[in-house]
């Protein structure tokens, strides 16, 4: 039986701050290619508990009308940048569409950072609630300095230079920041519907019903969300205790059983899609080279 644990060795040999490109991207699409989805379907559903960003969301129609294609964008682009480096040609291109989505709205930029901060700790602290084992120090690090670049490459300002002063940004703006609105009841409840939609009926209003326990009372306080019941809590645990079990004795078996395609709403899917028609109507329209790019196979996502 091969060694579970040889990948993690592996990266605790690598240097977090030069080596965060590589060590972000074993991390996130090798050893924990399930947990870190779910990590960043919380920290988007997070984001949904700041009225100014939800407000913001909610305006756009985007979540309401699109509500898939715009998750599909966000998990895109983000592996473009994981998968070849923010630096790479696709890369650089995935970082164009994520800037000029933003550029028609004026956005605050403690709210830009705050965004940025649930890409690094969420998935983190789900690895390390349900996930087989636990994230190193290392990998912990190297998804910060990974974040940290690309919102450099945001022209995001006051960005933390110590990953635990970026933490305790990221606790501290949710206490100020986190109140009830009916924007976030809104966006939170087509987020809600979204991530139950992946599953067939009755499994779906099974999952509907637990979906609540992947956040905290805070969170759920302000989406205007009722407190899971201890049904749904024990099931809740019950199966992610289980998915992480499993993981941890056969993850060849669970890549294969748990694999999906990830984009499925692009242009052109199931042929592939192009990164220049990825985002709102109104960047896709500016894209000049999403005639001549070619086509990408859409890759996986473990759900």
């Amino acid at each position: 039986m091969r060694d579970r644990y040889a990948t993690l060795k592996h990266l605790q040999g690598l240097d977090p701050k030069t080596d965060h490109e590589t060590i972000h991207r074993i991390s996130s699409d090798r050893e924990f290619p399930w947990d870190y989805g779910r990590g960043l379907e919380v920290a988007i559903w997070r984001t949904c508990c700041v009225p100014s960003i939800s407000g913001m969301l909610d305006g756009s129609g985007e979540f309401a009308l699109r509500a898939q294609k715009r998750y599909d964008d966000t998990r895109i682009l983000l592996g473009e940048m994981v998968r070849g480096g923010y630096d790479s040609e696709r890369g650089r291109q995935a970082l164009r569409q994520i800037n000029q989505a933003h550029r028609r709205f004026s956005i605050d930029n403690d709210d830009m950072l705050y965004v940025l901060s649930t890409f690094v700790f969420e998935p983190i602290r789900w690895i390390d609630r349900w996930a087989w084992r636990p994230v190193s120090e290392t990998e912990r690090l190297a998804a910060f300095y990974f974040y940290t670049e690309v919102g450099r490459r945001m022209n995001i300002r006051d960005l933390p230079t110590d990953v635990d002063a970026f933490e305790r940004f990221n606790r501290e703006y949710e206490k100020e920041h986190f109140h009830p609105a009916a924007s976030n009841r809104r966006v939170g409840g087509h987020i809600l519907r979204l991530y139950a939609s992946w599953y067939p009926r009755p499994v779906s209003d099974a999952v509907a019903a637990t979906l609540p326990c992947r956040l905290d009372t805070p969170a759920r306080q302000a989406l205007g969300m009722p407190e899971p019941t201890w049904r749904a809590r024990g099931l809740n645990t019950l199966g992610l205790r289980g998915h992480a079990a499993a993981e941890r004795l056969a993850p060849a078996l669970m890549a294969r059983l748990m694999t999906r395609p990830t984009a499925r709403t692009y242009p052109g899917y199931p042929h592939g899609y192009r990164i220049g028609d990825i985002g709102p109507d109104h960047v896709t329209r500016q894209t000049a080279d999403s005639r001549t790019e070619p086509l990408t196979t859409a890759g996986n996502d473990h759900s």
